[in-house]
């Protein structure tokens, strides 16, 4: 690894994040300038620009000294980035005096970027707001990805800029949609923005106020599913519930489809094997879960009700308008599932990924017939294209790690928190898949804050493990990875 560049990156990315803590900042000012609040964001604004510039001016390099990084060098970069800013991002928090200690600060901020909406707070409706800002806010820098920012905003890498955007997106594979890694970065993120600008200005035309419109935008597209009310959108009217769980669905698409619709070709939505898997998927399981509730008499508006949860779960959003915990059996067991599979690869949500379960079953599929004509040549394909091994390889051993860290954290959680098998189940898959409530003691209507604070930061990890998809946080732990 080759540190002096790798120290040079992260505290680039410090500098950004301290710069987007002014926009909070601006809250508590405009609120109180002589809050604790106040005094907090300044205060780790000015540690961050202090300490991440004494490290440039310490760590500088050559711009030939690029052309030396490895793919392990950005992956690590990305990993080292990502838990910096899980601890640098929690000061605000624990500085203000909203929590009781630092872990609870990290866990709420961890949760935040890896855009997973599980909270500690049993009452956020007493934050002040330029806290309630940060924490939305941070669910949508970690939708947009905090490293594709800094692609977009400082200065380009050149070709290892590809490899680093690689390691911090999620899904399958990065397709470039133009010739510079930098140009895509920034057109995928101008996407992004453009769906932001139409929910808040929805919102606000719905009736929600100026404020909590931009709260719940940054979460609602970065599938996050942090809120400025307890209820969550629950406390808002049909209008509202209906504009969110649009975009939440829209949030779970490939954002490389939406570029292309926005140059003309609408069309490709549908010829994408994924995004059609995705909306079948989604509008089935509405009209299934609609007629349950409707025949249960479990909920006053069964469709809405329906899309809402459905849209919410699927996308790893986390929002909640009803109390799913106490519904039909066979429909917690599906929002269960849903939690591990989340929506597309490109998008802001968590899981597996559509894809990969789609590949999944087109494996199974596969085997079974090599089992009956051994001699048959049956290549598994995605978008009538035939996939290489390699890629096949992938996806199983990415299957086998996320059952295996499902199964671990699911066995820690019980040993250190003595909790329910429902309760470690859910909380570690709704952590890993960035998904925020589960069932049982963590359902809709309850919060994390009574985790041990082991089951706080083993929680922690699970997210930003789900959220850069394992590998970038898993090559720390790697001794060979610290060598050149």
């Amino acid at each position: 690894m080759h540190k002096r560049f790798v120290i040079n990156i992260i505290s680039r990315v410090i500098l950004l994040a301290s710069v987007c803590m002014l926009a909070p900042l601006g809250w508590a000012l405009h609120d109180d300038p002589r809050s604790l609040e106040t005094k907090a964001f300044l205060e780790t604004i000015g540690s961050g620009f202090l300490a991440a510039s004494l490290f440039l001016w310490i760590f500088r390099v050559q711009k030939e000294y690029v052309r030396k990084i490895s793919a392990k060098d950005c992956l690590a970069i990305v990993g080292l980035s990502w838990v910096l800013l899980m601890l640098f991002g929690a000061l605000p928090l624990y500085l203000a005096g909203v929590v009781p200690h630092y872990t609870d600060a990290v866990f709420e901020i961890t949760s935040g970027f890896t855009t997973t909406g599980a909270s500690i707070f049993s009452n956020v409706e007493v934050l002040p707001r330029g806290i309630l800002f940060w924490r939305s806010f941070t669910n949508w820098l970690g939708g947009a990805g905090i490293v594709v920012l800094y692609i977009v905003l400082l200065p380009s890498l050149g070709i290892h800029a590809f490899q680093l955007y690689e390691a911090e997106t999620a899904g399958l594979s990065t397709e470039r949609i133009a010739p510079q890694i930098k140009e895509t970065a920034r057109k995928l993120l101008g996407v992004y923005l453009f769906l932001s600008l139409c929910e808040a200005v929805l919102l606000m035309i719905c009736g929600m106020p100026l404020f909590d419109s931009l709260c719940h935008t940054f979460a609602t597209l970065a599938t996050a599913g942090f809120s400025t009310k307890n209820a969550s959108i629950g406390a808002y009217g049909a209008p509202i519930q209906w504009v969110v769980t649009v975009f939440m669905f829209l949030g779970g698409v490939n954002f490389v489809l939406f570029y292309r619709a926005f140059k003309g070709k609408s069309l490709n939505f549908f010829k994408d094997e994924e995004f059609r898997t995705y909306f079948f998927m989604i509008t089935i399981l509405i009209l299934f879960f609609a007629g349950v509730l409707f025949l249960s008499s479990a909920s006053m508006s069964p469709l809405r009700d329906a899309a809402f949860q459905v849209t919410t779960i699927a996308t790893s959003t986390g929002f909640v308008t009803a109390d799913f915990d106490r519904w039909p059996s066979v429909l917690k067991f599906i929002l269960m599932l849903l939690m591990f599979v989340g929506a597309c690869g490109g998008s802001t949500a968590g899981g597996l990924k559509v894809i990969r379960a789609l590949l999944l079953v087109k494996i199974v599929a596969r085997n079974t017939l090599q089992a009956v004509f051994p001699n048959a040549v049956l290549p598994v394909k995605f978008n009538s294209k035939a996939l290489e091994d390699k890629m096949v390889l992938g996806v199983l051993s990415f299957f086998a790690l996320y059952l295996l860290m499902f199964f671990a954290g699911t066995l820690i959680l019980i040993m250190t928190d003595g909790t329910d098998i429902v309760t470690a189940m859910t909380a570690t898959v709704t952590s890993m898949s960035n998904c925020g409530p589960g069932l049982g003691q963590v359902g809709p209507t309850q919060n994390y804050g009574w985790i041990s604070v082991p089951g706080k930061w083993l929680l922690s990890f699970l997210m930003l493990a789900g959220r850069l998809e394992f590998y970038a946080l898993l090559v720390l732990f790697v001794p060979s990875a610290w060598k050149r």
